[in-house]
Parts: C-alpha cells; structure tokens; sequence
C-alpha cells in the first residue's frame, strides 16, 4: 500500500510489544504449588482404604477430583507464563500513512427487535459511524436476521440523524459517541446551543422509534414520509420466513451524502438476507458470511470490524489503535485479527454475576497473546479480510493493505441492489465452502472461536489489546438464569471444538505453540469439570454426615499440604483479582459463580455435547441474549440481589446441593457441640462444608426469606428439600 512517508524517514514502530516482568518469581510460585498438589495425590494413594472398607468409595471419587483439580491447574498456568502487553502509537500512525489509511468496514448484526430493540442497535451503528477515520474510508453494515421493518425504519431515521450528530462529535470531540451513552453521562446545558438542539433532535427520533416498536407498525405519516423504501415487506414476511432485502441507506460514493457541515458521510448498508423455514440459516456465521460476501461488491474493505448490536463504541480512536497492528513494515504481515475485550457498561458495582470475566480478560488473554493466538470472541475484533476468505499466511506476500472498492457498473443504487440479493439468498452457499473454508465457520455454538482457530492454524497470529479506556461497551447479563445459559452455550461450543475438525490439540500440534494449546485447554475443558466439583460438593459433605473422615486430621503432618494449597490458591486468586480493579466482595461473588457455572451449565453443556456426539440429538439452537430487562429486574440487580424467579433445572441442581450441605453442616455443628474431637477428625470438611454453605446465602434467603418476584420459585424449593433429605437419609442406612 502507498505510505505516503516522508522521505529519508526513518522506521518508527506503529506498536510495541511489552512482556509482563516477574515471571520467574511467580514460577517459582507456582511451582511450590504443584509440589503441595503431588503431595495431596502421594497423600491420597499411600492412605487408600483397605478393600470393602467403609469410605473407600468416596475416597476414590474425592481423590479422581483432585486428579483433576491438579491436572486442570497446570493447563491454567500455561496462561500466565508469558503474558504480553500491547501499546499501540496513534500519532505515528497518521503521521507516517496521513491519507493511505485502510479502508474499514463494520458489521453490526441483530436478529430479534424484541430481545434487541432497535433503538439500542441503531445506537451501536451511530457510534460507529462517528469514528475518528476518515468517513470516505469507512462504511456500516447492518445485518438483520429478522428481517424486521422496525429495525429498518429505525436506521432509516438514525442516518437522518447521522447528518447532525457526526459534525457535533467531532467539532466537539465528545466521548462516548453512541447517542445514549452520551446523553445519559453528560448533564444537561441548557445555554448550549449545539447541545440542546442535538439532544432534542435525537429525543425527536428517538420517541417516533420508540412509538413505532410499541405499535408494532411504522405509522402511515412515517411510511408516506419514506415513500417505497418499505416495499420488500408485506404482509406474509416474518423473522423466519422473508425476502432478501438489501438497501445502500447512505452511498458513501454520492455529492449528495453529506452532513449538515457539507462533509462526507460514511456509507451505511441494510442487510435482510433471505429466510425460509426449510434451509438452515446457520444463526450468526451466516450473517456474517452474508456481509463479507455484500460488502466485497460495495466497499471491500481490507479490514473488518465485526460488533455485536449492543457494543457501541466507546472509544472513537480504536478503530486508528487497531490498524496500528495492521500497518507495521516489520511486524504486521503475519497478524490476522485484533481482539478487543469485552466490556460492560450495566455491570453491578461487585459483579454480582462475575460477567466483567476480569481474570479472563486481564490476565489469561495477555498470556494467549504472548503465544501469538488470543481467541476470536465475536465482537470488538478487528480483522484483515484475507485471512477471513480462508487464504494461508505467506511470509512472501508482504503486508498488502490497498484495495479499491469495486467499480460500478450500474446506472442507479437501485440496479447495484438488485444486483447483490442473490449473494444473500438462502441457496448461495450451496455446493460452495463457505462456512467451511471460507468466511466464519459452522457447525458450532461458538463460531467465532472455531473461525479463529481455524485462521490460527493457517498461519497466521493475532494480538488482543486492552486499552485504558474501554473500546466498546455492551449489556452483560442482569439475571442468573440469563447468565447460566450463556455460559451453557460457550461452554458447550468450547467443547465441541476439542472434537471438531479443528481441535487444538488434534489439528493443532506442529501448526500452533504448544503453550498455546495447553492455553486453550482449561476454555475447551470447562464442560467436564462439572463432575470434579459436584463431587467435591456432595462426597465429603455426606461423609461429614456419618462422620466418617476423608482428609487428613487436623494434627496430622498431611494436613500441610491441604491447608496451603487452599490458603495460597484462594490467596492468589484473591490478588489476581484485585490486581485487575475488582473489589473484595466482586471476588466473593466470582466464587460464587464459579461453583453455580460448574454445577449447572457446565453439567448440561457437557451432556447435550455427548448425546449429541453419540447421535442422540442433533438439535442446533442459538438462544439470543436477551439485552433488556424488566424494570424490576434491573432495580434487584443494581441491588445486587440475585434474581431466582424461574423454575430452571439449574435451580434445582443449585438448590439441591446448597441444601444438602446445609443438613450435613448443622448436623457436624451439633456434634462438634456434644462430643469431643470431631473437629480433629473432619475439620477440613466441616470447613468445606461451611464454606459452601457460606457461598449458598443467597440460594437459602430466596428459598425462605425473600417475597419479591426474584425468590426461588416454591415447587424448586420443595424438589430440593426432598432430594437433600432423600440423600442425607439413604446414606444414613449404607
């Protein structure tokens, strides 16, 4: 691509590379862990009960537990042995390419107004749009799987309003630059002109969309207002079934489109690919194969900006970061995408969910980075087109950026319209590669980590980057239940993946670093670990119940080891998460989480991935996230009181082993109290079982105390009342 350098300039790095100090000591730390590990499994093999001894059985499962509790750990460190810090250089950037910058294409997909309003997606397109890039180098692609006439008249009145609100970020460089965000972090100043006038003008079209989704109609005055726009809808379409519809909102390439300043507007694309209830649509990835395909007759942008509807940007100068890490002369030819984290901008003061993921984002990315493949996760991912087409890395080919957008052959938008619907009807990929060797991948829950694994494997590497201030923000979920099934579909695409085609270790060995593998490892693994710890919840719970010992006792030297393991693991997480600007209780709350996600999502992740692999089910569901709430919800979650209020079979299994420790836990108090050296004999599980008592609070004040719509449902409470006491009590009779 032309530079436009300045002659006899010298090279000056667009990026620098930064890995974490300290390694060698946390090492050394880590390794004194492992040492009390293999002393917990000397201890476990040398004291196995004798053959028809009373305990051997829950001594074998608490012991194949702590196998893999050890093994699991190890994965983990490979994460943290070389973390990399990333440090982009904006002002080198523009001073060395000034006008060759890249051209930048943004997909932005939704696919239900009513789990996804469209004032909400209309808010992530205008941020985009109001990048701080040049706006004839950037172009926004809207795709709506519902095919909904809503979301259509909603980006219709938004690229009205985009003619305002772009002039008013940049005269004013204001920050964030989605509307919403804005308006609500920034008090009213009514001697500001600008500022009323741009807020009442966005309040205007804000109260027509909003009238519009609760009608369930565009108004006649709109539909007349906008006259044939809406004549791909009638009154057969649905979100399941419906034309291809294709609409250039804003031909970025027009005299015409300009803002109220007279500047350039960046091109804006409405997608509806067609639907039919007969062809399987293949959820996101299709969309986003959809809109490659799309915006390669439009614009062909050598770079990709993928978003999802809800994660406006927050940072207007990211998009400038990442191309940072496209443009290198030295370093960027091998780089195929860089990551984003994701950020949240509902999270609760201490993460009452532990959706902020701040340990995976701050810590674990940073060391997939330092081995050159941090995972693709959906949004916030800037990638290079090339590598998304499914081509190889060649050292050879250089660092070509420069792409011209297609020539036009047609008279009029309408004909280039026409013309680009076949490439979004539901029989184009037929007989083709795409979604296997071209474009995002199928046949997983988690698409986006399968493609990037897939582009890893050709070659190539990506970079994650974590600036100061947050890049996109997005809505994290306000309930548990919301929250356990989304981390039942990660999980069980994760695990899905280490059985695909793609597999890291299968297909990964000799093509990726082995600490890169081993790092992927603890992600694709989450599923099974739901038996180590239900086993670890239940087994010396109900032993505590008879009494019968399977630690060490309290006095015993092989009590050591036990006691610092806990004390140091607990410790460091502890600090861990700290370190990343979390809160004591935000750590509290993420224990909480992650025993509730392996008790429950994981056990149905890993259960649907098996009779799935077995041929039992062949069920393909991709359940959307839902980005609102009731109002109620929303004041119990800022509360953060967990909200209950379903009869999910989570709640049950949740429900059920928080009340089976409760049983064991007063029943071990009461014979702390009546007789003598109970302490000495089960200490170690009377501190388990108190502590998951402990972490089980806000389970036992939903099943007994609260009378708000977020308590335990009544027959989840029974259920697990009866399953405790039927287990307490049948293990009483063994």
């Amino acid at each position: 691509m032309e530079t436009e350098l300045v002659e006899n300039d010298k090279y000056e790095p667009l990026f620098e590379s930064r890995i974490a100090k300290g390694r060698l000591v946390y090492r050394l730390f880590s390794a004194s862990i492992f040492v009390g590990i293999v002393c917990v499994w000397i201890y476990r093999v040398i004291h196995i009960p004798e053959g028809g001894e009373y305990g051997r059985m829950g001594w074998m499962g608490v012991f194949g537990a702590e196998l893999w509790f050890g093994i699991y750990w190890v994965f983990t460190q490979a994460q943290r042995w070389k973390p990399v810090f990333r440090q982009p250089f904006r002002q080198t950037l523009l001073k060395r390419y000034g006008k060759a910058l890249p051209r930048v294409d943004v997909f932005v997909c939704t696919a239900d107004p009513a789990t996804e309003p469209p004032m909400m997606v209309v808010n992530t397109v205008l941020s985009a749009m109001a990048y701080d890039y040049p706006p004839e180098k950037l172009s926004v692609y809207l795709s709506d799987d519902a095919g909904s006439e809503l979301t259509f008249y909603a980006l219709m009145e938004a690229s009205n309003f985009s003619k305002q609100w772009i002039p008013y970020c940049k005269k004013f460089n204001i920050e964030p630059r989605s509307p919403a965000a804005y308006f609500s972090s920034t008090p009213d100043v009514s001697s500001d002109r600008d500022f009323s006038h741009v807020k009442k003008v966005y309040e205007d079209m804000k109260n027509r969309i909003e009238m519009a989704c609760q009608l369930g109609r565009i108004p006649k005055d709109e539909y007349q207002k906008h006259t044939g726009l809406f004549s791909k809808w009638d009154s057969s379409s649905s979100s399941k079934n419906h034309a291809a519809i294709l609409q250039i909102v804003i031909d970025g390439r027009e005299e015409e489109a300009k803002d109220s300043e007279g500047h350039s507007l960046p091109t804006l694309v409405y997608m509806g690919r067609e639907k039919r209830p007969h062809y399987f649509h293949n959820f996101k990835a299709g969309a986003l194969n959809s809109l490659i395909r799309v915006s390669s007759e439009i614009s062909n942008a050598p770079i990709i900006l993928t978003l999802d509807c809800d994660m406006y940007s927050n940072d207007s100068g990211s998009v400038q970061d990442a191309i940072c890490f496209f443009m290198d002369e030295e370093k960027s030819s091998n780089i195929a995408f860089v990551q984003f984290p994701q950020s949240f901008q509902n999270t609760s003061k201490n993460d009452l969910y532990g959706g902020c993921l701040r340990v995976a984002y701050d810590v674990e990315f940073h060391g997939l980075d330092g081995y050159g493949g941090p995972w693709y996760i959906g949004t916030g991912c800037f990638h290079r087109r090339e590598a998304l087409y499914g081509k190889e890395f060649n050292k050879a080919a250089g660092n070509e950026l420069k792409s011209d957008p297609p020539r036009r052959t047609h008279k009029n938008l309408h004909e280039v319209e026409e013309s680009l619907l076949e490439l979004v009807s539901c029989t184009y990929e037929e007989n083709t590669q795409w979604g296997y060797e071209i474009g995002m991948r199928y046949g997983c829950l988690v698409e986006d980590v399968l493609t990037g694994l897939a582009i890893l494997c050709k070659g190539w590497k990506s970079v994650y980057f974590r600036p100061a201030r947050k890049a996109f923000l997005g809505v994290t979920a306000t309930s548990l239940d919301q929250m356990l099934v989304q981390q039942k579909r990660w999980s069980e695409g994760d695990f899905q993946i280490l059985f695909s085609k793609y597999s890291p270790v299968r297909h990964g060995l000799g093509k990726l670093n082995i600490g890169l593998i081993l790092s992927y490892l603890p992600y694709c693994l989450w599923p099974p670990n739901c038996f180590p710890v239900l086993c670890y919840s239940i087994i010396p719970s109900l032993y505590l119940f008879k009494g019968v010992p399977l630690f060490p006792q309290v006095s015993s030297v092989w009590f050591f080891p036990f006691a610092y393991l806990v004390v140091t693991r607990l410790g460091y997480s502890c600090a861990e998460f700290l370190w990343t600007d979390g809160t004591l209780l935000g750590w509290w709350n993420e224990q909480r989480m992650w025993l509730y996600k392996r008790s429950s999502a994981y056990l149905f992740a890993f259960l649907d991935t098996m009779l799935k692999l077995v041929g039992c089910s062949n069920s393909s569901t991709f359940v959307i996230s839902a980005k609102v709430s009731d109002e109620d919800v929303c004041v119990r979650y800022e509360q953060e009181m967990m909200e209950f209020g379903s009869d999910s079979p989570m709640f049950t299994i949740l429900s059920s082993v928080a009340m089976l420790n409760l049983f064991c836990f007063v029943r071990a108090v009461k014979k702390m109290v009546t007789e003598r050296f109970v302490f000495e004999n089960v200490g170690l599980q009377i501190v388990l079982c108190g502590v998951l008592v402990l972490i089980n609070l806000p389970i036992y004040n939903a099943m007994f105390f609260r009378k708000d719509k977020g308590r335990m449902p009544t027959t989840v409470t029974y259920k697990a009342i009866l399953v405790a006491l039927s287990a307490c009590t049948c293990f009483t009779f063994l």
